[in-house]
């Protein structure tokens, strides 16, 4: 496997099919990573975590986690993920694991997706490999006076819930 050093130019586009990838706007991130969530959320995926790793690698700015229930449910919410982002004209630059379905991956650049099931994300941990890492970094960061930090008290699926437009007005 290879290591991706910095985005892929012009591998994922934004809907009016002008800004290339690097170019994407953290607010198209969040575009892209609300419209994700929505598909998830209508094909009834589970557990559905947000991690927002802007500050850790510039491989993307959220990995999204979520669990099927059955090896048709995750090849449902691969499917519906595809045809959200697709209709809203992002492509994704590479999909992995979807003919064992127990775990694939898409990755559009900016959002990337890790559906699998309960096992293997107990397995595998990535929200605890990726909190502690987080963890680590909030430490340094408010210890040399940085900015305001989460205390710890919700999950990243919360903050993320939290964030977003609807959870706000409403």
């Amino acid at each position: 496997m290879t290591e991706k050093s910095s985005r892929p130019k012009n591998a994922v586009r934004s809907p009016d099919h002008t800004a290339p990838a690097d170019e994407v706007s953290r607010a198209e991130a969040e575009r892209m990573r609300d419209l994700v969530l929505d598909a998830l959320e209508e094909a009834k995926g589970r557990e559905i975590a947000v991690l927002d790793v802007t500050a850790l690698t510039d491989i993307c700015d959220y990995m999204v986690v979520v669990s099927g229930a059955s090896d048709r449910h995750i090849k449902t919410l691969a499917e519906r993920v595809l045809e959200k982002m697709h209709g809203a004209g992002w492509r994704q630059i590479g999909i992995e694991g979807e003919d064992a379905r127990d775990w694939v991956l898409v990755d559009f650049v900016d959002v990337v997706v890790h559906i699998m099931r309960r096992e293997t994300r107990k397995r595998y941990d990535l929200e605890g490999l990726w909190d502690r890492t987080f963890g680590e970094l909030r430490k340094e960061g408010d210890a040399a006076g940085g900015g305001e930090q989460d205390d710890g008290s919700r999950t990243d699926a919360e903050n993320t819930a939290a964030s977003r437009p609807e959870a706000s007005s409403g």
